[in-house]
């Protein structure tokens, strides 16, 4: 799968986007149509500890797919993304199962 990782307002060192290659392309076990997915790192500004967002947009046929997360560091949140997301394949593929 193609991912493009973008970072906003700050710079990500590799392991970072390493990272987020590697947790989306377990999200083809569930789901092996997915054309790419787009994942925006963000920092927010605020006095709060919770200032990593993780946006990740998922290209599927006929279908898009898009998560936000919130958390302390961007390795939680896009743990927490993922899991969305393959509920989200699940559930799809579940429904194309049932269609067929």
């Amino acid at each position: 799968m193609k991912v493009n990782a973008q970072s906003v307002n700050f710079t990500a060192d590799s392991s970072l986007f390493q990272f987020v290659q590697n947790r989306l392309n377990k999200l083809e076990t569930f789901y092996d149509k997915v054309i790419s997915s787009d994942v925006y790192l963000k920092v927010e500004n605020t006095s709060l500890k919770e200032n990593k967002i993780v946006e990740i947009k998922l290209n599927v046929p006929k279908d898009n797919y898009m998560v936000k997360k919130q958390c302390k560091s961007f390795e939680e949140a896009v743990d927490s993304a993922c899991s969305s997301l393959e509920r989200m394949l699940k559930k799809r593929k579940d429904k194309l199962r049932v269609n067929a």
